[in-house]
């Protein structure tokens, strides 16, 4: 076992490498950490998503935080990771521990870390944590805990419903009762996740009819992956046009990621969808602070912040980057291609849920229907095609994969790519992958996981035809065909 936090905390397989000792193991290093930083009467948030058995794990990292005499506020209830992001900074805690995979296969659980802030642990936070963790691992009888009711009746674990305070606060970005009011048809896709019932209770209970899809809890996810992207959410896709809907809404299964459909039943990339967002904050709110994007972000992003006035800075991808980034420049909105977005009049920390309805308040604002919305933003901003192609390996030949794959795009970086000459090459500074540019302004991206045994090649190009040979042009330079 060999706990690594990869661009969003650590994730592991259930039983094999994330286990009880895997657990207890990552909240000592917070709970040390947060001793010598001079925050355990500040104390943690603990919260948990439905997978399988993350309440149990949530219990066992409190029992390691409180018996570092650290307080604890761990939740009651299963619920979206930005609430305990928010619970963090609310309760003004030291730090947050969130149990959860996001969007990963059924099999893994993981452990994501929040800084005071509510952001995403930034780097140097990490590093610290792992320096604790690596000698632990090698040791974990010397992991500290104490009994869970014993840890109660001496007040140091203090229990807590995340919902009211979070919901309260997204209320207050919104006008919901003119979301109410509007009588839309609105299909919910919660991917049997932690957002479950959010959305009715956001903007259900007048003449808007909110149409939720699985949300029960079902820590199997209904055999796919619980990201909200095709071919995952092909249902909600279909139930759209079938409920004459005006939008459809969805979010990942810890909900921090966003999905968007168009009235039609046609899904919005993520890379639209982010630049649909920054066009609402310039164009109906007013805004022109800058904005925060990835390196497998769209270049759309860049245009509109031309046609603004704003400033667009980019960073490496995992919103460890966004949200230090964020508030370092006075962000307004910050996003990676995965759908997580975060917002500086909320949080420097993704939210699948407030994107979602800030995008039903751009239709709220302009009369207008998603299609349109769109068809308009291409129009100033585009064209754009996008398409990710994941290739998945098996754990063991993932290692050889990487060292083969970094050499050949540092020593055999290719002068051209789908017919088009490559203009200018970027090494990521995470050293995880290389960015073409190409003279068109298309770019291909090909990124190596930092949590999962896959490769993913990016490609965002201004004709649909060219998007197809350029993705099997970066797929052939991973497999060394």
């Amino acid at each position: 076992m060999n706990i690594v936090f990869g661009t969003d905390g650590w994730r592991a397989r259930i039983a094999d490498e994330y286990t009880f000792d895997a657990v207890r193991v990552c909240a000592q290093s917070v709970a040390e950490w947060v001793v010598k930083n001079g925050g355990a009467d500040r104390g943690v948030v603990i919260g948990f998503d439905r997978r399988f058995a993350s309440e149990h794990f949530a219990a066992a990292a409190a029992e390691v935080v409180a018996a570092h005499d650290v307080n604890v506020h761990l939740a009651t209830a299963a619920a979206p990771t930005q609430s305990f992001s928010w619970a963090t900074m609310r309760r003004k805690a030291k730090a947050g521990i969130v149990i959860t995979a996001s969007h990963n296969p059924w099999t893994d659980n993981g452990f994501k870390v929040k800084a005071e802030t509510g952001a995403a642990g930034g780097p140097a936070m990490l590093k610290e944590l792992e320096a604790i963790i690596h000698p632990l691992q090698a040791h974990p009888d010397k992991v500290r805990r104490i009994p869970f009711d014993e840890a109660k009746k001496k007040g140091r674990i203090e229990e807590f419903d995340p919902a009211p305070d979070y919901l309260a606060h997204v209320a207050e970005l919104f006008d919901l009762d003119a979301f109410r009011g509007a009588g839309y048809t609105v299909v919910c896709e919660t991917l049997f996740g932690s957002a479950s019932g959010y959305f009715p209770k956001l903007i259900g209970g007048g003449k808007t009819k909110v149409v939720e899809l699985h949300a029960e809890r079902n820590p199997y996810f209904g055999g796919v992956n619980p990201e909200p992207i095709p071919p995952n959410i092909d249902e909600f896709l279909r139930r759209i046009p079938a409920e004459r809907a005006n939008v459809g809404l969805a979010v990942d299964g810890d909900a921090d990621r966003a999905g968007l459909a168009d009235e039609q039943g046609h899904f919005v990339t993520t890379l639209t969808l982010y630049a649909l967002l920054m066009w609402y904050l310039c164009e109906v709110r007013g805004l022109r602070q800058p904005v925060v994007k990835t390196v497998n972000m769209t270049s759309m992003v860049d245009r509109l912040g031309e046609r603004y006035g704003v400033k667009v800075y980019e960073v490496p991808v995992g919103f460890k980057y966004i949200g230090p980034k964020m508030q370092e420049t006075g962000a307004m909105m910050g996003g990676e291609e995965s759908g997580g977005f975060g917002f500086a009049m909320h949080l420097p920390e993704r939210d699948g849920i407030v994107a979602d309805l800030f995008f039903l308040d751009f239709m709220l604002k302009t009369k207008k229907k998603p299609s349109d919305l769109i068809a308009e933003l291409m129009k100033i901003a585009g064209p754009s095609f996008y398409l990710r192609r994941d290739l998945h390996f098996s754990a063991a030949e993932y290692a050889g994969v990487k060292e083969r794959t970094m050499r050949t795009l540092r020593e055999v970086a290719p002068e051209k790519l789908a017919g088009h000459a490559v203009a200018r090459i970027v090494h990521l500074d995470t050293n995880d992958g290389t960015k073409f540019f190409l003279d068109d302004g298309s770019w291909l991206l090909i990124r190596l996981s930092g949590t999962e045994p896959l490769v993913r090649v990016y490609a965002e190009t201004k004709e649909e035809r060219e998007l197809a040979p350029l993705l099997d042009a970066g797929v052939k330079i991973v497999k060394g065909a």
